[in-house]
């Protein structure tokens, strides 16, 4: 029986150019070697990789946050997110940053949801998306928020409802798609108890525990 499991892999590049790099991500243009000895060009995107959080509190609801994003053209409502932005950091790290940046709130139970490559076919980004339950307000002043995120909207959303507004393709962030969903499947299975541990090896983005 045939296990269903990504396996890395990387194929011969003979050619590689960066003919775009912007203040966080570039593009690459690799000439790359098929399995019958062609070689196609492929362009994508260079990304440092991202961690988000599903933050659930105690009423099962969900803290949510509504953003604009200028290359689609919609304000979407997400879960918290942002980049890792040091090389090698601790994506737990990253991920409790970015909910205190975010929502001015901290949470003390921490595991792995799920990792996935958001864009594999043009983008090399991959995201650990996080559950954190145990929630509280931080402490301390609210970080100072500018640009996009100065519009933010936030608020707290029962995972039921998340899920019914995710197949009635009304909510499309992907980060939100997969973390209410697996969240979901999680619930009605192992439980939480079995999800991985909140500094679980992650071997798309190495890191220092």
């Amino acid at each position: 029986m045939t296990t269903i499991k990504d396996t890395a892999e990387e194929w011969e590049v003979r050619a590689t150019e960066t003919p775009f790099v912007g203040n966080k991500t570039s593009v690459r243009t690799d000439d790359v070697v098929m399995p019958g000895g062609s070689v196609v060009r492929r362009d994508y995107q260079v990304h440092p990789g991202s961690v988000a959080v599903l933050a659930l509190d105690d009423q099962g609801r969900v803290l949510v946050l509504r953003q604009y994003r200028h290359p689609v053209r919609h304000k979407l409502w997400e879960i918290p997110a942002g980049l890792l932005d040091i090389p090698g950091e601790n994506p737990l790290h990253a991920a409790q940053r970015e909910l205190y940046e975010e929502a001015h709130v901290k949470a003390e139970d921490w595991r792995v949801l799920t990792d996935v490559y958001t864009t594999p076919g043009g983008c090399s980004e991959a995201v650990r998306i996080f559950l954190a339950r145990d929630l509280s307000e931080a402490e301390g002043e609210r970080f100072e928020v500018e640009d996009e995120e100065a519009d933010m909207e936030l608020a707290r959303v029962p995972l039921e409802e998340l899920v019914r507004g995710v197949l009635a393709g009304e909510l499309h962030n992907n980060c939100l798609v997969v973390g209410a969903l697996a969240l979901t499947a999680v619930q009605a299975g192992g439980g939480v108890e079995s999800l991985r541990p909140a500094e679980a090896p992650w071997p798309a983005r190495p890191f220092e525990a």
